[in-house]
């Protein structure tokens, strides 16, 4: 009766006149602060009239639609295992309910009388500390039943390890919204970036006119913004969405002269958010940590010389200085000719022949020849010195733990192929960065886990292009509160590990899990129907190792995008759960080889909450489709 007199109170008001239209409807179910779809309810909404052939409905039709959208029968099913005599659940029921179905363990009354009171609408109810079945119901679908942990939405990561043992959230061409060779550059891409958590932005800089210098994709048809707008729209976007250090990674194809001009621009906007010196004395033989570094931004870029140096240098006016690096080292970062390297020099050769074929596309161009660099500029390359990589066995003899490797996709997926150890233990010393091959025009992306599997850092993707890729990039870093640095695991920072992800041996535990795929909830309706129908079907899969690679498939449930039911259980074996995604991918089934996207959410495995919850949907632009979601059961050990 309580819920009844709750019910009538909330909408009595709304039925003086007799009757109300589907405008009303959707004001009124406004007030019970549940999220609606509006095309379902206007689907539901219509087939109630059309038996009238009628425009509005009475109390009753609207008591109608308001249970079939809200009163679900799964979440009907588990509040009746606990309140199976009334419609009621008493604290001590909600308490075993946490313990057994959700696998609370700790402080269990605590958080139950939270739940009443913050999910239950009934106020009487809720005087008598207990949940009602609309209570229940809400907190089901609340954020607290999604299926990623509470915890892992904020900061609950060791921060204090050195930058290299991190994942870090990284662009490449940020300024690009579009495709590589004709497409705008835009400053929105900078601020896109920043407000999803990215820490490392790359910047294309080249001479332009007025002595200004300009970023673009050179030897393009890419449109050109100048150097200062993204230097300030960097400071102003640099910390809203992470505390954590931002590294400007910099292509820097300009005159000593405009170098002068990138350094003052640089220094004059950013000021003290700018990092122009060493962090506890001027010896650096460990790079410091991401929290040492908080509001920081760093210039990654070639460097004359050592950080201590450079300190030396600062001390005196070196405005008008330049300094040459030698020609076994290019300007560009970029440079796909990397990949006709071999994975080891003959023993003893630093120097590489390169093997260039002509391109068949316009990209960046190898400097085969000294370079001169500003030293204003180059002094402010502090933690972050580009060093062109040579090989694992050079590296570990001569790089500095401050100097940095970028690394073209094809000859990276070569290493991750034939040198996996020592891929893994140069990831462990340096910080790496991996971009996409010069071929990719259109800003296709590769799969980023092939290099995460290895403990690459910077695994640079195209930010603007939609696809699996970017959900997967997007999905690793919810963790640890979006911030954007995801701590390795400790196989990947350990600098004697030889773990492989093609051979992963003791270093990983293996997880058994068990998905029940139970309904979906409002999904977003086909783009060819015209009602709220779908034949909506789930795919999850598994991404990681090689061995822990899986796609499995549900049935499909024909006409329904409001409430299907599936009732299905996956189970995988998971090798090495630290590196492993999870992605649910709901697909409306067009014909048996062809299937339409509808949402997908894509999260790190040991991110997933045991027991009843809710999975998001996102759309392929990552934005929320809520209230459309997923409803499962996890259990793993």
């Amino acid at each position: 009766m309580e819920e009844n007199r709750w019910f009538l109170s909330i909408i009595q008001d709304e039925f003086r006149t007799g009757k109300i239209d589907l405008d009303s409807t959707m004001r009124l179910l406004e007030k019970f602060q549940m999220p609606f779809d509006f095309t379902h309810v206007k689907h539901v909404f219509r087939k109630t009239v059309d038996k009238r052939k009628t425009h509005t409905i009475t109390i009753e039709d609207f008591r109608a639609i308001y249970r079939s959208i809200v009163h679900r029968h799964e979440f009907q099913e588990l509040f009746r295992v606990y309140a199976p005599e009334r419609k009621i659940l008493t604290a001590t029921e909600l308490i075993e309910f946490l313990r057994k179905e959700q696998y609370q363990t700790e402080d269990c009354e605590t958080t139950a009388l939270e739940i009443i009171l913050k999910y239950e609408p009934i106020e009487e109810v809720r005087k008598r500390r207990q949940l009602s079945f609309e209570g229940f119901i809400r907190y089901m679908s609340s954020e607290e039943c999604s299926i990623l942990k509470n915890d892992h939405r904020t900061i609950y990561q060791d921060m204090n390890h050195p930058l290299c043992d991190y994942f870090i959230s990284s662009s490449h061409n940020t300024y690009l919204i579009s495709d590589q060779l004709i497409g705008p550059s835009d400053l929105w891409g900078y601020t896109s970036a920043l407000l999803k958590g990215c820490r490392c932005l790359e910047i294309d800089c080249w001479d332009g006119s007025d002595n200004e210098p300009v970023v673009y994709h050179g030897h393009t048809l890419t449109s050109k913004i100048a150097f200062n707008s993204v230097i300030q729209v960097i400071d102003k976007y640099a910390f809203v969405v992470s505390d954590y250090p931002l590294v400007l990674s910099l292509e820097n194809h300009c005159s000593p002269k405009q170098q002068e001009v990138m350094a003052d621009y640089l220094e004059s906007i950013l000021g003290d958010k700018l990092l122009t010196s060493t962090i506890g004395g001027t010896e650096v033989t460990q790079l410091p940590s991401p929290e040492a570094l908080k509001f920081k931004i760093l210039v990654k870029n070639k460097k004359v010389g050592t950080i201590e140096e450079s300190m030396l240098r600062r001390e005196l006016d070196s405005h008008g200085e330049t300094g040459e690096i030698s020609d076994c080292e290019y300007l560009s970062d970029e440079d796909e000719t990397d990949d006709k390297a071999p994975i080891y020099p003959k023993s003893g050769a630093v120097k590489r022949k390169i093997e260039y074929k002509p391109p068949a596309t316009p990209r960046k161009k190898t400097k085969m020849k000294k370079i001169k660099i500003a030293i204003p500029l180059s002094d402010l390359v502090i933690y972050t010195k580009s060093q062109k990589f040579v090989s694992f066995e050079h590296s570990l003899i001569n790089q500095k733990c401050y100097e940095n490797n970028s690394i073209g996709e094809t000859r990276a997926r070569r290493f991750v192929k034939h040198a996996a150890k020592e891929f893994v233990s140069h990831t462990s010393r340096f910080i790496t960065r991996i971009y996409p091959k010069g071929t990719r025009t259109t800003s296709s992306n590769y799969n980023p886990q092939e290099f995460w599997n290895v403990g690459c850092q910077m695994v640079a993707l195209n930010f603007q292009t939609l696809g699996v890729q970017m959900e997967l990039q997007n999905g690793k870093f919810l963790d640890n509160g979006g911030c954007g640095y995801i701590l390795k695991p400790e196989f990947l920072r350990n600098q004697n590990s030889t773990f492989s992800p093609y051979n992963v041996g003791r270093y990983s535990k293996p997880m058994s899990l068990s998905i029940k795929l139970i309904s979906g909830h409002q999904l977003p309706p086909s783009n060819l129907s015209k009602t709220n129908k779908a034949d909506p079907l789930v795919q999850i899969e598994i991404y990681g190792v090689p061995e822990d690679q899986a796609k499995k498939k549900s049935s499909v449930v024909k006409s329904n995008a409001l409430s299907p039911r599936w009732d299905e259980t996956f189970s995988f074996a998971i090798q090495v759960p630290e590196l492993a995604l999870i992605r649910f991918c709901v697909q409306d089934e067009i014909s048996l080889v062809a299937n339409e996207f509808l949402g997908q959410y894509t999260l790190p495995l040991l991110s997933l909450n045991k027991g009843y919850h809710n999975v998001p949907l996102l759309s392929e632009d990552g934005s929320s489709l809520k209230p459309a979601s997923l409803f499962v059961h996890v259990w793993y050990y």
